[in-house]
């Protein structure tokens, strides 16, 4: 049955989540970014965080960021556009875990030019939830 009041189709005219699950953003890292949901592992994480610079987010990515690192505030280049998301690997970072790792792709356009970001992503609990820590020396 039908939501009433509900478009027939507006769920296939959503904007797709930019970081790849094939979900509608708001459904997806739109309910992390908004705070209506946290991430359950560390990939979930580094996905909102991506989605987080391609929706232009610079708050939620402060407020996902351990607070031993994170910076006093945070500017986002509004002539970058990133553009797509490749998860390489993953170390832990479970539902279980209290640390982990992602290795992705962070692909871009800047000034018209395609770019590519290659990073290890460390992550930690931070009062049960998790944040970003820092990027993992090669």
């Amino acid at each position: 049955m039908a939501k009433r009041g509900a478009r027939p189709g507006a769920a296939e005219h959503a904007p797709p989540c930019p970081c790849g699950s094939g979900l509608p953003y708001a459904g997806c890292c739109g309910r992390l970014h908004r705070g209506e949901a946290t991430a359950g592992t560390a990939e979930a994480l580094m996905r909102s965080r991506f989605s987080a610079f391609a929706v232009g987010d610079a708050d939620y990515l402060l407020r996902s960021w351990h607070s031993s690192t994170r910076p006093a505030r945070l500017r986002l280049d509004a002539g970058q556009r990133w553009t797509r998301l490749e998860v390489v690997d993953t170390e832990r970072g479970g539902l279980f875990d209290a640390e982990g790792s992602v290795e992705f792709r962070a692909h871009y356009k800047e000034g018209g030019r395609p770019g590519t970001l290659t990073e290890h992503s460390r992550f930690v609990r931070e009062d049960g939830r998790w944040v970003y820590l820092e990027a993992r020396p090669d």
